[in-house]
């Protein structure tokens, strides 16, 4: 993977990847960058693009919804793609998405994108909402806690988990204290780019199956669903891999589950019923999260009456 750390290199990494007519995917918010183009896609996330076939190849500029409608477009065609993110979501390591329609409704997934170069630039992020800032932040964080007990785990998965958990940790209060403090957001966003290397290199987990199923149900936002999943799901798998848990713990400053619900409170996540998910509707969640891929990978899975349980206790 072609990795650069300032937009002004975007020239010189197309070149590199081979790209000279770019398909951009990006909202209408970002033409202010005047990216080279031969289309520009802006329905951010969309189900229901296509490449042109003028186009060698793919840019996809923005949060997790550009990046993985970048890969949709990517292995529909077969063309490789460059990723600018602009939050912390991680997505633009992984070759899997999930797509959603405009209203951001799931309307499935796959894999198969062809993803060859990754151009990070803090000041894209500096003007990032603290709701988003905090929510893509603590989805990177539960990459980093998964990638250390997902079954497969690696030694290279555990060592960018770590370094990225310390990072975001360290680093998301002081970006929620002074939003335009640079080098606080260049250290989030390091730490969001181990944290996405560690997901390519391992998997999802039991928290990532709850809040995808939560995020799918009813279109809320992926970043807080992990945000408020992730202590919940480390409690439970504290029972099968507690070494795991207390090294997660040790990386962020605290116990893992205790440190890591302060982390969602400080960035504005409490309670499931915050985001309109009806009480009655916990054990139909519980039901489809406890069959996604990412619980199936688990240390142990959970059982739907399992994932019940800790739905109520988030709710």
């Amino acid at each position: 993977m072609i990795v650069r750390w300032s937009l002004a290199e975007l020239p010189e990494v197309l070149a590199e990847a081979g790209i000279e007519r770019p398909f951009v995917i990006a909202s209408p918010r970002w033409k202010i960058l005047d990216l080279p183009h031969v289309e520009w896609w802006a329905e951010v996330p969309s189900h229901r693009l296509e490449v042109p076939g003028v186009a060698d190849g793919i840019l996809a500029v923005g949060g997790g919804s550009a990046i993985d409608t970048g890969k949709y477009a990517s292995a529909r065609s077969g063309k490789p793609v460059v990723h600018v993110p602009t939050t912390y979501s991680g997505a633009e390591w992984t070759t899997f998405y999930g797509i959603r329609s405009p209203d951001r409704v799931m309307q499935g997934g796959g894999a198969g994108a062809l993803p060859v170069a990754i151009v990070y630039d803090v000041g894209l992020t500096l003007d990032l909402p603290s709701e988003v800032t905090a929510g893509t932040a603590l989805n990177a964080l539960a990459h980093c806690a998964e990638a250390l007990y997902v079954r497969g785990h690696n030694a290279e998965g555990d060592e960018h988990a770590l370094a990225g958990a310390a990072l975001i940790s360290a680093a998301l209060p002081r970006v929620l204290s002074e939003p335009h403090d640079r080098s606080a957001r260049a250290e989030l966003l390091r730490g969001a780019a181990h944290a996405g290397q560690a997901l390519a290199l391992t998997g999802l987990a039991l928290a990532h199956a709850m809040a995808q199923a939560l995020g799918g149900r009813y279109g809320i936002s992926h970043g807080a669903m992990n945000a408020l999943c992730l202590p919940p799901a480390l409690e439970f798998n504290r029972a099968f891999v507690p070494a795991e848990v207390e090294r997660f713990g040790e990386a962020i400053g605290g116990d893992a589950v205790e440190h890591s619900r302060e982390l969602a409170l400080l960035g504005g996540f409490d309670r499931l019923r915050d985001f309109g998910v009806p009480e009655a509707d916990l054990p139909a969640v519980a039901e489809a999260a406890a069959q996604r891929a990412g619980n199936l990978a688990n240390p142990r899975p959970a059982t739907p009456d399992e994932v019940l349980e800790l739905l109520e206790t988030i709710w």
